[in-house]
């Protein structure tokens, strides 16, 4: 059977690692080393997905512009204490092995920094599955397509047979930006209603559901 996408893009936090926790966490105890209103657990996972200025700045508004440096350091501090804790979701890694054995190109377009995700991949072990990648600090954040077009260009895949997948509606708002297909995953940061909004191929509820259709559409 002839796939119909040549390119799948995964997120990473949220999509492939269960670590949205663990950033808001972060977010949260980092605001409160600097004496700045705690922002609730909804509006710190809304950011999930974003570069580390852009989260910060939306999930703290009354943090000035010369403290986001120290701001940055916090959340890193406290993120990275617990960053050897997280864990792939499950089912993510015959997933990968799967999508790899009918021949599609994979890549990760990520939120992270490149460093973060490449400790990440270090301890998960999937590094060997990705093609590319891309990160907030190699291109503009979220929505923006500059992720998508780069990782496109590089593996010589077009908008129409690539495929978008994530956990927020940065992911899928990206990809509308980039004119390629989103598909969304509600076990992540944000509500299965705001990521349906966006208009999605389908909306899926765990790993597995996410497996058999990818093996059946895609």
């Amino acid at each position: 059977m002839q796939n119909k996408f040549d390119l799948i893009v995964f997120d990473w936090d949220g999509t492939l690692m269960d670590s949205a926790a663990a950033i808001v966490h972060a977010i949260q105890a980092a605001s409160r080393d600097l004496g700045l209103p705690e922002p609730d657990a909804h509006e710190a996972r809304h950011v999930i997905g974003l570069g580390l200025v852009d989260a910060l700045q939306r999930a703290v508004p009354d943090l000035p512009a010369h403290e986001y440096p120290r701001m940055a350091e916090r959340y890193r501090h406290h993120y990275l204490a617990r960053d050897h804790e997280l864990t792939l979701f499950a089912g993510v890694r015959e997933l990968l092995e799967a999508l790899a054995c009918r021949g599609f190109r994979l890549a990760v377009a990520t939120g992270k920094s490149r460093l973060g995700l490449d400790r990440a991949l270090a301890h998960s072990g999937l590094a060997p599955y990705f093609h590319a990648l891309r990160c907030a600090d190699q291109c503009h954040s979220k929505p923006h397509p500059q992720m998508l077009e780069e990782l496109m260009q590089e593996l010589g895949a077009v908008p129409e047979r690539t495929l978008m997948i994530g956990d927020t509606t940065h992911d899928l708002q990206m990809a509308r930006n980039a004119g390629t297909a989103g598909l969304g995953v509600s076990y992540g940061a944000h509500p299965r209603e705001a990521l349906c909004a966006l208009e999605p191929l389908a909306c899926l509820e765990t790993v597995e559901e996410l497996h058999a259709w990818l093996l059946e559409n895609a």
